[in-house]
Formats: C-alpha cells, structure tokens, sequence
C-alpha cells in the first residue's frame, strides 16, 4: 500500500468514498477540491493524516508548489466535470477544466515524479453499440464530456511515454451510492421518492446502462493500486450486467413495497440515445483479484431504506 496518496476532486462523490478507505488503511491523504461540486463536509478534516487545499487544477503554481511539499506516492486524478448536461451547456468550462487541468497535473507531476498515477475516465469514450464495451473497442464519443475524457486518456499515455511512470486508467461506468453530488438517473429517483411521490418524473426509459456501486469501484481503484504489475493500463470498471431505467423503477418498487408511476417529461427526454452501455469486465478481473460483489437491488435498497 502506498503511502503519500494525493487526489485531485477528492471532496466529491468519488472521492468522499475513496479518501476514506485509504485513511481507514493507514495511508497519508492530500486532497486537492475547487468545491464549484465537491462538499468540504465529505472530508474528515480532523483525521490527522489527512491534508486538505482549496485550490484548482489549473492553477499550474499552486498545483506545483501543493505537490512538492506534499510529495505524493501515487497521484489519483477524479477532478471533472463530468455531469453530462452541465457539460453541454459549458463546453468551454468543461474543456478547460477537464483537459487543461489535466494537462496542468501532469505537467506537475513531470516535476514531483510520483510512482503511479490513476486517470479517472468514463465510458462515454466508446461509440453507440449493442454489445460489451471491451477496452479494444473503437472509442468515438458522442458528447462533450466523453470528448474532454478522452483528450484525457491521450494525455495519460503521453505522460507515460515521457516518464515511464506507471499509468493507470480506469474507464469509469454508470457508479451509484450514498452521497452522489450529481442529479444522475439514480439519485434523481431517489430525490423524487424521498419527496413522497409515487409518481415520478423521468426521460428516457428503455435505454439500459452497466451500473456500478460506489463499493466497488472503490475496491478496484484501490485494488489497482496494490496490484497491478504492468506499467501502463487502461481497465474497465463497471457490473457486467445492464438494466433499463424501467428494470431500476421496478427494483424500487420491489424494495419499497410500493407501485410507482412513470410520467415521462419532454425536457427530460433525450433526441439522441444510446440504448445500450455494458462494460466488458474481464480484462481487470483477470489483471487483479477483483470481481463486483453489490446486488443491484441491495445497492438501490441502502439509499432509500
């Protein structure tokens, strides 16, 4: 286990979870969170291992001058934009942030020289297709973020290339759990039900997506860490198994006990859809000892019992 861990947008969703297994594992966490989405609160600032800045991945001097008195093991790259709505309607937003604040980081790191870095990237890289996404697969984004994550995975690479340090990617799909920041499928039926509706608002709901808990993905990222012997990787992270946005309303209604009322919103509906987005998950399963172990419905269970 790697001591000095240093994460950029660890005061989010992602990183709430993550930065609290690597403390509980007796690892030094240094957190860097602009908080335009992340929660101080998610952070347990009185952990004496743990280091807290505000500050912004583009902000190359600070970045620098926080990396070189923290010096950092292993550096794990969360900090995006990344709720896709927010993306189309700030594209330059999101580019600056998502590429130039990489390239920024890298840039930095190309000076601390840690021993490892962990890209987060998302599954919007691939194309619109039926079948698992294998990280073989052709990769054409259909959306702005997807673009941004992608410029990302490059930046990776090179940033390998040059240094020889290892590089990891993960390949981020639909991740869900306590504490979401962001209005995504699952939190937002959740909202409406914590509300008391029984007849809920949402888009789309025939399109079936691989989603992944929070628990999981934690254990991969981490697992990654400790265990893979390679030295530049691109993997994966999702269930293996999809559902549509009718299978998850019925997964509710099954845990609550209750019957549940679709209205599909025009706002909410999407003229461009994929209908399928499943991740291949055998590459990482057979790299490290990882396999998904939450049930979808006990996963949707804990956030609403």
């Amino acid at each position: 286990m790697y001591r000095n861990i240093f994460i950029t947008g660890g005061a989010g969703f992602i990183g709430f979870h993550l930065v609290r297994s690597l403390l509980e594992k007796g690892g030094k966490v240094g957190v860097v969170d602009n908080l335009s989405f992340g929660n101080r609160s998610f952070l347990p600032l009185d952990d004496p291992n743990l280091i807290f800045w505000e500050a912004d991945i583009r902000d190359r001097e600070n970045i620098m001058a926080i990396l070189q008195a923290f010096k950092p093991d292993v550096v794990i790259h969360l900090a995006a934009i990344h709720f896709i709505p927010y993306c189309n309607e700030h594209p330059v937003e999101a580019a600056e942030v998502n590429i130039i604040g990489t390239r920024v980081l890298f840039h930095c790191c190309e000076m601390v020289m840690p021993k490892m870095i962990f890209f987060a990237s998302t599954a919007a890289v691939y194309p619109i297709q039926n079948g698992p996404n294998k990280e073989g697969s052709d990769l054409y984004p259909m959306d702005i973020y997807g673009i941004t994550k992608l410029v990302g995975e490059d930046l990776a690479e090179l940033f390998y290339r040059k240094t020889g340090i290892c590089t990891v990617i993960g390949r981020f799909f639909n991740v869900y759990g306590p504490n979401e920041t962001n209005p995504h499928l699952i939190p937002d039926i959740v909202h409406q039900l914590q509300k008391g509706n029984r007849q809920i608002q949402l888009g789309n709901l025939d399109p079936k997506r691989d989603f992944v808990h929070i628990k999981d993905l934690i254990n991969a990222i981490i697992t990654l860490l400790d265990s893979f012997k390679g030295r530049h990787g691109v993997f994966n992270i999702g269930s293996g198994k999809e559902y549509s946005v009718k299978e998850i309303v019925e997964f509710f209604e099954n845990i609550l006990y209750e019957s549940i009322t679709i209205k599909q919103h025009p706002d909410r509906i999407r003229k461009v859809e994929r209908m399928h987005l499943l991740a291949d998950i055998n590459k990482i399963k057979n790299a490290v000892v990882w396999k998904p172990r939450v049930d979808i419905q006990e996963g949707l269970k804990e956030l609403v019992i």
